[in-house]
């Protein structure tokens, strides 16, 4: 793979834990918890916590994947 095949990708190079950063920097920990129903973004939320669920559970880190895509074109 070269460097054209991912200039189209978003995703491309961004870590989970940017990902989380971003998007509570952006909507904060009760919205995420509204948009993605996780006991990580409603309980005693944290970076750490929710890095540790996202990892081991598939159909939820896909969820804020895809919470992150939209939140990325809403900015442009």
């Amino acid at each position: 793979m070269n460097n054209g095949e991912h200039k189209n990708n978003p995703m491309h190079g961004v870590k989970l834990a940017q990902i989380l950063e971003e998007l509570e920097a952006h909507y904060g920990w009760e919205m995420l918890g509204t948009f993605v129903n996780i006991n990580c973004f409603n309980y005693n939320p944290s970076i750490k916590s929710c890095l540790k669920f996202l990892r081991k559970t598939p159909w939820a880190r896909t969820k804020v994947e895809d919470l992150y895509l939209i939140m990325l074109k809403q900015r442009d």
